[in-house]
């Protein structure tokens, strides 16, 4: 991108706040939690008189097109405020870039919309030492960094889930990585975090959408005073539905059909009810991105649907491939009476259980991380052991049939968290005066 288009970007009021947020991809390009909620942000401070607010999101090798001769950053669809960082020559071990002109533009960025307030939504595709670049050249600036799961400290996809049995990891050591990655030192897993803590560093303050996440990046060795809990927010695009008469018997996925969202133990619990013979039941799939599954989990969903096409239409379950757009949801939550999220690792946030509030769908979920602490069973929705088929399966089978249970349920549903809270929040750290020296 040239200076004279970058130029044109916001940032020349300077009785505005200006405020520069990176995002890991944009959710018109790629739908996640991670960039809905730097999104909502953005649309947020948009409408704030006394905020300038820029929005700098990357973008990979899935649009291709998108990708210019000679550019690093370019505009995003005539927005004005918005721009695409081109993710080149990537480093997932490093979380860095080696293509110095991506490094050099982003520098230039920097200069030229010379934000107040940095708040990065992640580091991957960037660089987790853009972080350092940015202290360098705006060395005044307040840096904000919002963690939506563990890569910093786990190298396993920031899941924290063993690869050796696939259980749920509580501690991250050199050993213990190395037993995860045995081609790999417990002196490279060392170094990293020391790569990682010395960029991580300038952050003045971090966020994180759950209580137990702050936990676990205090042991790592995060100052407790930088933590801070943000609970992500949405806009409400929609409202409680008058439900149907008669039994709930209708369950939905929403989601990312991806090993750690757990829509294979969803259709294991399927197969198990009709093995025992329970078919009043029905279950819509809306998801996407399987081709980001592992070979064993993708091939088990796409077996699993080719078989469903062999039996009658009325007993298939339905599933609706492909992404969609928040402002179809209510029609698709319209379809359901319950909310499955049958993650199987921390699952930090869940922001599909918020939109299953939103629309006054009880919701079943795993007994750890983000739904263990967001949902309270027997109280506003149903809890299941992680990773159970068969406790899953129960689950099913008893909010098909109790009398009562749906109803009770969605009565102490919570109102979902709202993005103007949540904006507001930031907002207090954006203005927050630094705290303790930086590193």
């Amino acid at each position: 991108m040239s200076q004279t288009q970058i130029a044109a970007a916001p940032g020349a009021d300077t009785a505005k706040l200006r405020v520069l947020l990176v995002s890991l991809f944009h959710p018109e390009l790629v739908r996640g939690g991670a960039q809905q909620m730097c999104y909502e942000i953005y649309e947020e401070l948009k409408q704030d008189p006394a905020v300038d607010v820029t929005l700098l999101a990357s973008v990979d090798n899935t649009y291709p097109a998108l990708f210019k001769a000679g550019a690093c950053i370019t505009g995003f669809d005539n927005h004005d405020d918005q721009f695409l960082f081109l993710m080149q020559d990537y480093d997932y071990w490093w979380h860095k870039t080696s293509a110095t002109r991506s490094i050099d533009a982003f520098a230039e960025f920097l200069r030229t919309v010379r934000p107040d307030v940095v708040h990065f939504h992640h580091f991957l595709t960037f660089g987790i030492d853009l972080l350092s670049l940015t202290r360098a050249v705006l060395p005044d600036a307040r840096i904000v960094f919002t963690f939506h799961e563990f890569m910093a400290i786990c190298a396993a996809d920031g899941h924290m889930v063993r690869r050796t049995d696939k259980s749920l990891c509580t501690n991250a050591s050199s050993v213990r990585c190395h037993q995860c990655f045995p081609e790999r030192s417990p002196e490279q897993f060392l170094m990293r975090r020391m790569w990682m803590q010395r960029h991580l560093g300038h952050v003045d303050a971090f966020t994180c959408p759950s209580r137990f996440m702050l936990a676990f990046y205090e042991r790592w060795g995060l100052p407790a005073g930088k933590l801070h809990h943000v609970t992500n927010g949405q806009r409400r695009y929609g409202m409680p539905q008058d439900p149907p008469e008669g039994a709930k018997t209708r369950f939905g996925f929403f989601g990312q059909m991806v090993d750690n969202k757990g829509i294979h133990i969803l259709l294991r619990a399927v197969r198990l009810l009709r093995a025992q013979g329970f078919t009043g039941f029905t279950v819509e799939i809306n998801g996407e991105n399987l081709r980001y599954a592992s070979e064993a989990i993708r091939s088990e969903i796409e077996t699993f649907l080719a078989d469903e096409a062999e039996l009658p239409l009325e007993d298939q379950i339905v599933f609706h491939n492909g992404g969609y757009h928040i402002d179809t949801l209510p029609a698709r939550m319209a379809r359901v009476d319950w909310c499955i999220v049958p993650s199987t690792w921390w699952e930090i946030f869940g922001l599909v259980i918020s939109e299953a509030w939103m629309f006054g769908k009880p919701v079943i979920g795993s007994d750890r991380g983000g739904p263990g602490e967001r949902i309270r069973h027997e109280v506003d929705g149903l809890q299941f052991a992680l990773g159970d088929v068969r406790a899953l399966a129960d689950t099913i089978r008893r909010a098909a049939t109790e009398e009562g249970l749906w109803e009770r349920l969605r009565a102490n549903l919570p109102a979902p968290p709202s993005r103007h809270d949540m904006t507001q929040q930031y907002l207090e750290l954006y203005r927050a005066q630094p705290g303790e020296p930086r590193a």
